[in-house]
């Protein structure tokens, strides 16, 4: 597929521009002059510059009204085989419609690109909608002999006809298709070398030819590392081993910048914010599902409010058939807590749990629900996410809880930057805990009822929490 064209009609469009360049890094601006300063090519007439894009095969995501290309592009469609993809985007962004080219793979790239407008992309293929897989755009390596008969073949399908499968097809097996041994109609695969001997196509049998040399025979791997907190010392050699000998890291740039020595100069890094967890899961699925050796970077251990759950949540939510072929590995790491309960001694020697005092993805009242029952169960807790720039007051809230049943003198630990530079380690009372102490770097041990502080030599103090209660 060519690079596609990004098409505004002026300057405002340009953030949702950029915004779609994230997704689609090959992707060309192109503005309406004196319109759009920040465009990488210009043009001075709208129709002819869209109607020359489609006729080259280049696909078109223009940032205006669906109508607008509708008409300019309609003189010109003539044979549905060889349109390219044409979107429409709505100006903030809100909205992702294919309009052309679902034979060229529209609804992929729709969907790449809604990925990263935060928004569900307007697919309305039925077939690919209800059975999760495009039998007219069969995926690289493959071709579709008959597509003269999908039309009745498909109508068939959708009207409740199963059908029977003849050879290997991983991207039609992992599908919804109601594959059965008895089905009405047939699906077929055969060698390239061998299509032209191919007889049995028809309405009721569409015959896909595969190039072996194409398909890849290698199975693309994502495995999900966590680092641990910081220091290089702490990560396991499972972990190295890993980031070495991938092809893709992909993270936030600040997790990426702690593992930089151990890139190797065939690995590329993906960097992406830190608020998008599921983007990144879903662009790491997708390089993996390319046959690529991914490496999804956390610090800490990647269970622990990390990236294996989004990785998950997004295989099981959007589950394409691609993805099924993955090798996924979760690979653990020394978590924020642990670090920072070995810098004092044992204060999770006992039950404890862990609670995030972000509300990002859960409302404060479930927050503190979960501490108010921590704190009367006597559990010990590390509390992650404390405070942030713009959220400083849940750990005045969560202090006032767990006074309501812990002593003012209950030691807490505070741990910040753990095993990277600047790190802190300062043991408190809970009476003293104050929002300023924190940041989204630290985690905060609060001890139990039991939880004790000891002295050793030269002042050294040690907190730790019995075994026995």
């Amino acid at each position: 597929m060519k690079p596609p064209a990004i098409v505004i009609l002026g300057e405002s469009s340009i953030p949702v521009a950029r915004q779609i360049q994230v997704a689609l890094p090959e992707a060309v601006v192109y503005g309406l002059a004196d319109r759009s300063q920040s465009a990488t090519v210009t043009y001075d007439n709208f129709g002819e510059t869209v109607r020359e894009l489609f006729q080259a095969g280049t696909p078109i995501i223009g940032i205006c009204a669906a109508g607008i290309l509708i008409r300019t592009i309609a003189p010109l469609l003539t044979n549905k085989w060889q349109e390219p993809p044409v979107l429409a985007i709505a100006e903030d962004g809100s909205a992702v419609v294919p309009l052309l080219g679902g034979l060229q793979g529209v609804n992929d790239l729709a969907r790449q690109i809604a990925a990263g407008l935060q928004v569900a992309p307007a697919i309305t293929t039925t077939g690919e909608i209800r059975f999760r897989t495009p039998l007219l755009s069969p995926p690289f390596g493959y071709r579709l002999i008959n597509p003269d008969d999908a039309k009745t073949f498909i109508a068939d399908l959708l009207a409740g006809a199963t059908v029977k499968l003849i050879g290997e097809a991983p991207w039609l097996e992992n599908s919804q298709l109601p594959i059965t041994e008895a089905g009405k109609l047939t699906i077929q695969i055969v060698p390239k070398s061998q299509s032209e001997r191919t007889s049995t196509s028809g309405k009721e049998c569409l015959v896909y030819e595969v190039d072996i040399d194409w398909i890849e025979p290698t199975q693309g791997k994502l495995a999900i590392v966590g680092t641990g907190p910081g220091s290089a010392v702490w990560m396991s050699p499972e972990v190295k081993e890993i980031l070495e000998s991938a092809t893709d890291w992909v993270g936030y740039k600040t997790y990426l910048d702690l593992a930089e020595p151990l890139r190797k100069p065939h690995t590329t890094r993906h960097e992406s914010d830190n608020r998008v967890e599921l983007d990144r899961a879903r662009f790491a699925l997708d390089l993996a599902a390319k046959n690529r050796t991914v490496a999804i970077v956390s610090s800490g251990d990647p269970g622990i409010y990390a990236m294996a759950a989004a990785v998950f949540e997004v295989l099981e939510r959007e589950a394409k058939p691609e993805w099924q072929k993955i090798e996924i590995q979760v690979c653990p790491g020394i978590s924020a807590m642990q670090a920072a309960a070995a810098q004092v001694g044992a204060p999770l020697g006992h039950d404890f749990c862990a609670i995030s005092l972000s509300d990002i993805l859960k409302p404060w009242d479930v927050i503190a629900q979960r501490i108010t029952a921590a704190a009367q169960a006597d559990f010990a807790i590390a509390f992650y996410n404390p405070v942030s720039k713009q959220r400083t007051w849940q750990l005045e809230k969560a202090k006032a809880i767990l006074l309501e049943w812990r002593s003012p003198e209950t030691p807490i630990v505070l741990a910040c930057n753990i095993g990277r530079p600047g790190q802190t380690v300062t043991v408190k009372p809970l009476e003293q805990l104050a929002i300023e102490d924190a940041d989204m770097r630290t985690v905060i041990l609060i001890g139990s009822s039991k939880t004790r502080m000891i002295q050793q030599r030269q002042g050294k103090q040690w907190v730790y929490t019995p075994r026995h209660y």
